[in-house]
């Protein structure tokens, strides 16, 4: 019997978007299981059991990244999907074969990373996919900066497997959650993400000069000092009252916000696949990004893209893309139809022809 082991270990942060690719892909993994594959999940303290009763589990901890004993007493698994690049559990049995996940590389483009830190995770991930059997990317973007930066042979081509999308419009809460009330009351415009400096959310603030009417909400992680620097900004522009910061917020309030903004407004620089974009575009509202990395791919021809982060020129943007999608009456439709084409069921059908071509090269 083929044995598959599946690091997702990040399921122990559900906000993220490695937490929710680490939930989905496992529930549609296992769903579509062939009867003759054993399948074992790596997860956090406390959630054996998450995928069902068919799978095994080990739960994480330090001890696993030394050993963590292979299906039956066999000592290895016949494949082993490493979710993410990250990762610091990596078999230690040959000839198990490796799949890595990259997501994405960032970290080149981070400011506060020295030259010496970077060269020192390009060399560490270097290792990885030297080890790796099979590499797989969430983007094409991504693909390609990972020919650019690390040597990748003939041998081993990169497989582009973008992510899904869970979100279910059907979902969303009738009723507006406690929490939101205030949003009730006049149109706002949403971002959705972690406050970071690469989301580059302090060029929204101006729009809420150029746009009286509408409020401004983030909602994600706000941990960073950068959250501190959006609030002062907007004290200074004098749009604080429109501004709102809610933090990370739970499945259903986040569901209510793209059910019920105005517009979803995503200006990062840098992304591996752009999941809030596509979970906007469920919801058929109208998406204004930049057209930098991944971006482009995930909004293709329906969403409008800031071309430069000058305040005149976005609120342009917005203010074009608002009439031009309130006379487009087929705008919302064709927005969903592009969000259905990235689907978990898709992404772990593209995974198990990839793990059985690795037991059957030659098939």
């Amino acid at each position: 019997m083929p044995s598959l082991f599946i690091d997702a270990e990040r399921l122990r942060d559900l906000n993220s978007g490695l937490g929710q690719v680490c939930l989905h892909l496992g529930h549609e993994l296992v769903r579509q299981r062939p009867d003759a594959w054993d399948v074992t999940f790596l997860v956090p303290r406390g959630q054996t059991g998450i995928f069902g009763n068919s799978v095994n589990y080990f739960e994480a901890s330090w001890q696993r990244k030394l050993w963590i004993p292979g299906p039956s007493g066999s000592g290895k698994y016949d494949v082993w999907h490493c979710l993410h690049q990250d990762s610091a559990y990596l078999p230690r049995q040959s000839p198990t074969k490796l799949v890595l996940t990259i997501h994405d590389l960032n970290f080149l483009e981070r400011p506060d990373y020295s030259s010496e830190k970077k060269a020192g995770k390009l060399a560490e991930l270097q290792r990885k996919v030297d080890r790796a059997t099979a590499l797989t990317t969430i983007s094409n973007y991504t693909a390609g900066v990972v020919r650019e930066h690390l040597r990748i042979p003939v041998s081993k081509p990169v497989q582009v497997i973008p992510n899904g999308v869970a979100v279910d419009p059907a979902g969303a809460p009738t009723v507006v959650p406690d929490a939101l009330s205030s949003l009730a009351e006049s149109p706002f415009l949403l971002f959705l993400g972690v406050i970071h400096p690469k989301k580059n959310v302090h060029t929204l603030l101006p729009l809420l000069e150029a746009f009286p009417d509408y409020r401004l909400v983030l909602a994600g992680p706000d941990g960073h000092p950068y959250a501190q620097h959006l609030r002062e900004q907007a004290q200074k522009l004098g749009v604080a009252d429109r501004f709102l910061m809610l933090g990370a917020v739970d499945e259903a309030a986040k569901l209510w916000l793209y059910a019920h903004c105005e517009a979803f407004l995503f200006p990062s620089l840098s992304e591996g696949f752009g999941l809030p974009v596509a979970e906007a575009m469920t919801f058929g509202k109208p998406v204004f990004s930049s057209n930098l990395t991944s971006l482009p791919e995930v909004g293709g021809k329906e969403a409008y893209y800031f071309d430069d982060f000058e305040p005149e020129n976005m609120a342009k943007v917005l203010h074009d893309g608002l009439h031009d999608f309130g006379q487009n009456a087929l705008r919302q439709e064709r927005l969903r139809k592009r969000a259905a084409g990235f689907s978990w069921p898709n992404v772990a059908r593209d995974y198990w022809a990839l793990y059985k071509g690795l037991m059957n090269p030659k098939s």
